[in-house]
C-alpha cells in the first residue's frame, strides 16, 4: 500500500484507501446513487441559501488573521472604473460602466476547508525523522509551497500582483470539480442543548440521533446546527467575543469515540455553523497532541473536509416543522486552483 511519499500511514487513516495519487479523499463517495438519493429528497422545489453575508463576521475577532472582504474599483485607462462615462475615453459613446475587484480571506467567513488546510508532523518515511504533511503524504515545501518572507505574505502596505503560495497537490480546485453535490442530514443541535455552550461528545451525539431517527449512510454530508452563525448574524458585524466564546454547541475533538464514529459512518463530508465545527481551543491535553484534534483526524487522516459558519438556521427551523433531516445539497467551492480552502454559497433543496 506504501507509495514514493510514504511508508507508513498515519493509525487510523485511510491513506490509499482511494488509491495512490488521491487528492479528493472522502469526497470520493459523492457517487451517482448518493446524488440520485439527495435528488429524490426534493419533494416542495423549495430552496435555501446557506452562506452567511461573506463580510460577516466583522472585524477580526473570531480569527487575528482574517479579515473581511475588500471590493474596490479597476482601472480603466487610468480612470476609475466606476460610473465610468465611456465617452469621456471614447467621445460619443452612451456607455457607463463599472468594474470591481475583491481581496478575500477565503476563510473569513462561510467556507470549505479544504484538505491543504491542516496538516500534522509524522513520520512517513518510518525513518525515524518525522516531517510535515498532509492529507495521503503530501508534503509541505514539496507539495504545498509558499514564502519564507512575511513580506511576501498577507497584506503589506504595497501589495504585489504576485501569487506567493499554492498547493500544487490538495487544491481547492479538486473539490470543486466533484461540485459537491448529495444528499445531506442535518443534526439540529440547537433544538437539543439550546445556545448555550456544550461541549458535544459521542454520548451526547448519539442521543440526539436516536430521539431525531436520524441514521447517517455512507457519502452523507452531514451539518450540524448549533445557532452560532444566527447569534452571529444578530451582532450586526460587531462580533462580542465573549459571548461567541459562550454561547452554542461544539464538537469534542478529544472524545475518541466521537472520531471513531466519523471514521465507521463513512460521511462523506462535515459542516457547522459555527467557527470551527469542532471546541477551539480543544480541551486540554499534553503539548504531543494536535491542538485541533477533530481537524486532524478529518483533514489529515481521512480526508474529509470541514465547511465553517454556514447558516442553517432557517433550514434547520422548516425541516424541524416538516419533520424531515435529509435534503440535497449543492455546495462546490470556488474552482481556483492552489487554493487551501475556499468561500461557499451552499443551497440546500427540499
Amino acid at each position: 500500500m506504501a507509495n514514493s511519499r510514504w511508508k507508513k500511514r498515519p493509525p487510523g487513516s485511510n491513506w490509499g484507501d482511494f488509491g495512490p495519487d488521491d487528492q479528493l479523499g472522502r469526497l470520493n463517495l459523492l457517487t451517482a446513487d448518493k446524488l440520485r438519493q439527495g435528488v429524490a429528497e426534493v419533494r416542495e422545489g423549495k430552496n435555501f441559501c446557506l452562506s452567511l453575508p461573506l463580510d460577516y463576521p466583522g472585524g477580526s475577532v473570531l480569527n487575528p488573521n482574517r479579515y473581511p472582504p475588500i471590493l474596490r474599483p479597476t482601472l480603466r485607462r487610468g480612470k476609475v472604473n466606476l460610473n465610468c462615462l465611456l465617452g469621456d475615453i471614447e467621445p460619443g459613446r452612451p456607455d457607463v460602466l463599472s468594474d470591481d475587484l475583491a481581496i478575500l480571506h477565503l476563510q473569513y467567513s462561510t467556507q470549505w476547508d479544504g484538505l491543504p488546510h491542516v496538516g500534522s508532523v509524522f513520520d512517513v518515511h518510518d525513518d525515524g525523522q518525522p516531517q510535515a504533511v498532509y492529507y495521503n503524504g503530501y508534503a509541505a515545501g514539496v507539495d504545498l509551497i509558499g514564502p519564507d518572507n512575511p513580506a511576501d505574505a498577507g497584506l503589506p502596505a504595497n501589495i504585489s500582483l504576485a501569487s506567493t503560495s499554492c498547493a500544487r497537490a490538495l487544491g481547492i480546485e479538486h473539490m470543486a470539480q466533484t461540485c459537491v453535490q448529495g444528499r445531506a442530514a442535518l443534526i439540529d443541535l440547537r433544538a437539543h442543548f439550546g445556545d448555550a455552550r456544550t461541549l458535544i461528545g459521542y454520548d451526547a451525539l448519539m442521543r440526539v440521533l436516536e430521539k431525531d431517527k436520524i441514521d447517517i449512510e455512507c457519502g452523507d454530508i452531514v451539518c450540524l446546527h448549533t445557532g452560532f452563525a444566527d447569534v452571529l448574524l444578530g451582532m450586526q458585524r460587531q462580533p462580542d467575543p465573549v459571548k461567541l466564546a459562550q454561547c452554542c454547541a461544539v464538537l469534542d475533538g478529544r472524545d475518541q469515540r466521537l472520531l471513531q464514529w466519523i471514521t465507521d459512518s463513512n460521511l462523506a463530508a462535515i459542516t457547522a455553523d459555527n467557527y470551527a465545527v469542532e471546541a477551539f481551543p480543544a480541551a486540554s491535553a499534553d503539548a504531543c497532541c494536535a491542538g485541533l484534534p477533530l481537524h486532524e483526524h478529518c483533514l489529515f487522516k481521512l480526508g474529509i473536509h470541514l465547511g465553517e459558519l454556514w447558516h442553517l438556521t432557517p433550514l434547520a427551523d422548516w425541516l424541524r416543522t416538516h419533520g424531515r433531516y435529509r435534503f440535497l445539497l449543492t455546495a462546490p467551492p470556488l474552482n481556483l486552483p492552489g487554493a487551501f480552502a475556499s468561500p461557499v454559497t451552499p443551497v440546500a433543496t427540499v
